[in-house]
């Protein structure tokens, strides 16, 4: 009846009978909203300000985003320096709804990495432990054949140099996974993986519509056609010693009186060796190229080099070997240098299993603790002119951890040595059948998190013409 007598009122009445009505409700209206605000705020202080023991200094951001956009989408190297100036080596922050706390010296990083590493696990947020699988662990072959697989395609044509890094780290990974690749198996496997790779870094919003919501899916479908692949090598396969391959090996042999991993855990093991080796290699292959293509001198100094190694293969008529790839000293600094000047990882995670006293400060139990790698890698004290690309500076082994591109201690990368092989062995066909040019004029840097050069570095590819003898 109330409200059938406001809708009858003139428009011009409205106002004064809507306050006459609700004027004495009023005080029970917004005495919640108050007390909602009040606690907001309250929150918002102790989010800024919790129960400290001397928590590191720092800014924790907003409530749950905290300083994961700014972090996300601005120059790394500007995000640390910025705080590492204001707060010191040690501070405290919030990345992807981890309270978490940065430390910026090497001496800080072989603590919580090797000395003390039993007080801080082996971790990642929420959001990526969802995407990769509980229960995944991080740990040869056909590599060369993948190399000359791509290489031929890419004379006299365009490519989108990281994109195709992704496919070549991709069949990599897939190789070292299955053993062996079945092209239409693969190709759904590698559109699912592309899906889940744009949520890694987002916020955990399992809301519809959000990148970590798409991914999340998108794990699910892919960890299905994974059990599906598992269960038919179970049915068609005699296991004999686990059969080639990870995916054979953590199948193990049915013989064995030990218990066998479920197809769960495979899959989830699976999609850990596609995350450990696609973006990341795929970012620094990238920046290989573009390094040796604004260094023309020491592009051509890489190519003799694999040039004598080319010469001694044809010779001896075999193919390149393990033991090539410990010959290519310059080709390694080139690396190493592409290592700490990209410092594609910034940084690694780890948790700490308890209160920890450190540095003179606390660090809470459950808190993220982030060694910052690209910090120590741009450091002037321990690389002078950080920013200048010199591989002549690993002429020189560098002072102990200050040199960390895969991490340290017993939890360190344990694909680095597979990861250093790509690389050479890409660099040795590459440098001596072809040249790259860059296409366009556009100079910079994108964060997706991983930097790589913008528009993923697009050259125009051509075959090399040797020089006359």
């Amino acid at each position: 009846m109330q409200q059938l007598l406001f809708l009858s009122l003139p428009p011009y009445t409205f106002p004064a009978t809507f306050i006459a009505f609700y004027g004495r409700q009023l005080p029970f209206l917004v005495t919640p909203i108050v007390a909602f605000l009040l606690l907001l705020l309250l929150s918002f202080h102790q989010w800024r300000h919790p129960k400290d023991k001397r928590l590191p200094p720092g800014s924790m951001g907003w409530p749950y985003i905290g300083e994961t956009l700014k972090l996300y989408t601005e120059n790394p190297n500007f995000f640390f320096a910025n705080r590492q100036k204001r707060y010191g080596d040690v501070f405290k922050s919030h990345i992807l709804g981890c309270p978490c706390v940065m430390i910026s010296s090497p001496d800080a990083a072989k603590v919580v990495l090797v000395t003390k590493s039993h007080l801080f696990k082996p971790t990642y947020p929420s959001s990526k432990e969802k995407m990769i699988g509980p229960e995944a662990i991080f740990f040869h072959q056909e590599i060369e054949q993948i190399v000359l697989k791509y290489l031929p395609a890419w004379g006299d044509t365009t490519i989108n140099t990281l994109q195709e890094m992704k496919r070549y780290a991709f069949d990599v990974a897939m190789i070292s996974a299955f053993g062996h690749k079945q092209d239409s198996e693969m190709n759904g496997i590698e559109q699912l993986y592309q899906c889940l790779e744009k949520g890694y870094n987002s916020m955990p919003l399992d809301l519809p519509g959000t990148p970590f919501n798409k991914a999340m899916k998108a794990r699910k479908l892919l960890n299905e056609t994974l059990r599906r692949l598992i269960k038919e090598r179970r049915e068609t396969e005699k296991q004999s010693g686990g059969g080639r391959g990870l995916l054979g090996v953590l199948l193990g042999d049915k013989n064995q009186k030990i218990d066998q991993l479920s197809d769960s855990q495979i899959a989830d093991n699976v999609i850990g060796v596609i995350f450990a080796a696609h973006d990341t290699t795929a970012s620094v292959l990238t920046w290989l190229l573009k390094y040796l293509h604004d260094n023309e001198e020491l592009l051509e100094a890489v190519t003799r080099e694999q040039e004598g190694i080319r010469c001694r293969i044809i010779k001896a008529d075999r193919r390149l070997t393990w033991d090539d790839t410990r010959h290519m000293p310059l080709t390694t600094r080139v690396i190493q240098e592409t290592l700490r000047t990209a410092s594609i990882l910034s940084f690694t995670f780890r948790e700490a299993v308890e209160d920890v006293e450190f540095e003179g400060y606390y660090i809470p139990k459950g808190w993220k603790v982030l060694p910052l790698f690209r910090t120590i890698h741009h450091c002037a004290d321990f690389f002078p002119r950080p920013e200048k690309f010199d591989p002549s500076r690993f002429e020189v082994p560098p002072r102990p951890n200050t040199f960390m591109p895969f991490g340290n201690g017993v939890h360190s990368c344990p694909g680095s040595e597979l990861a250093k092989l790509e690389m050479l062995v890409l660099l040795h066909h590459l440098t001596t059948r072809y040249r790259w040019q860059v296409v366009g004029d556009e100079d910079g840097i994108q964060y997706g998190p991983f930097p790589v050069p913008k528009k993923g570095l697009p050259v125009k590819v051509t075959p090399r013409k040797k020089k006359a003898p």
